[in-house]
């Protein structure tokens, strides 16, 4: 297996501030929402541990409703004022429990929590793999510029699609029938 692509055993994925303030601001908040479900639901089918956070949510409000009605009910939800996730001790804390060296990152905006985010991942020794259908920003020209920097730094571009079936990296896994019905 290529040292780029996920391994079911050491993946969680991290969904960055995807709250209700940012539905009015991101012009494709619903189709980006939509697919990060999907993608809480593949993990989730798949037995993997999924953590979210939750920018100063007194402000900008939960977890759009949605993404709530996909979680499970283990799912981990932190609460933070750094922009980078890694920066609150309680993320570092949550995700030290799941001893996962590859970080599936989604969210919101791209280019400053979700940038901010992948790159402390980076310097702690994480491999993130960015899906890049699962994030936005208010403009189009910020999301790219914090694509292109991210991308520049390491992180490994993927998608949903692309991250659940290297998960399984066959169609004769014991899931994959349930996982293509939510992508179908």
């Amino acid at each position: 297996m290529h040292s780029n692509t996920l391994d079911i055993d050491n993946s969680v994925l991290v969904v960055v501030d995807v709250q209700e303030a940012f539905r009015k601001a991101i012009p494709d908040f619903a189709e980006v929402v939509s697919r990060i479900s999907i993608a809480i639901r593949g993990f989730q089918v798949l037995g993997r541990p999924i953590v979210v956070t939750e920018q100063y949510p007194k402000g900008l409000g939960r977890t759009a409703e949605e993404l709530l009605l996909s979680m499970p009910d283990d799912a981990s939800f932190i609460e933070k004022s750094t922009f980078s996730a890694y920066q609150a001790q309680a993320f570092v804390e949550e995700l030290d429990k799941f001893q996962a060296n590859q970080v599936v990152l989604c969210g919101v905006e791209t280019h400053v929590c979700v940038n901010q985010t992948a790159h402390d991942f980076l310097a702690a020794g994480y491999q993130v793999h960015l899906l890049t259908d699962c994030v936005a920003s208010r403009y189009q020209h910020d999301r790219e510029a914090g694509l292109k920097k991210m991308f520049a730094s390491g992180v490994v571009p993927s998608s949903m699609e692309t991250a659940l079936f290297e998960m399984m990296r066959d169609s004769r896994h014991e899931k994959f029938k349930d996982v293509q019905a939510l992508i179908k």
